[in-house]
C-alpha cells in the first residue's frame, strides 16, 4: 500500500472552495522514510530530506503569515490502529485559506515540495477551524 503524500486535485479544489474568513489550523501528521525516495536517485535519510523541505519552503510561510502553533512528540496510539506511528506531529496555522493555496503555490515552495516528497512514507493533513483553549471536551 502506498501512502498518502499529496492532496488529490478533487480534496484541493474542495479545501479552496471552502474559503471561509480568518485563519486555518492544519494538523500535519507525518511518517519518514528510512531513506528517501528522490526520482534522481541523490541519497540522504527521511529525516535529512524533510529537513530540507523546512530550510527551503519556511521562506514563503513566513512570508506568507504562516506559524507553527503546536508542536509535540507522538508516543503511543491508545485509539486506533496500534502500528500507525508518526514522526513529527505539528500544526502549522495560516491567515486564511488564500495564504496556505499561495504558498502551494509558490514557485520557491514548489522546488522545495521535491524534497518534501522524497521523505514522506505516510502522512494526514487535516484542516481545522481554530477554537478558544479552555476547560472541558466538545
Amino acid at each position: 500500500m502506498t501512502g498518502h503524500i499529496d492532496p488529490t486535485k478533487e480534496a484541493f479544489a474542495a479545501f479552496r472552495a471552502d474559503d471561509r474568513p480568518g485563519p486555518i489550523h492544519m494538523l500535519n501528521l507525518v511518517r519518514l522514510r528510512a531513506l528517501a525516495a528522490y526520482p534522481d536517485g541523490r541519497k540522504a535519510s527521511g529525516a535529512e530530506a524533510y529537513a530540507a523541505y523546512g530550510r527551503e519552503s519556511e521562506p514563503v510561510f513566513s512570508r506568507l503569515g504562516g506559524s507553527i502553533v503546536w508542536r509535540g512528540r507522538f508516543e503511543q496510539m491508545l485509539i486506533g490502529p496500534r502500528e500507525e506511528r508518526w514522526d513529527l506531529c505539528f500544526i502549522a496555522q495560516y491567515p486564511s485559506v488564500a495564504a496556505f493555496v499561495a504558498m502551494i503555490r509558490d514557485p520557491i515552495y514548489r522546488e522545495a515540495v521535491k524534497h518534501r516528497q522524497a521523505a514522506v512514507a505516510d502522512s494526514r493533513l487535516v484542516r481545522l477551524a481554530p477554537g478558544p483553549p479552555g476547560a472541558g471536551f466538545g
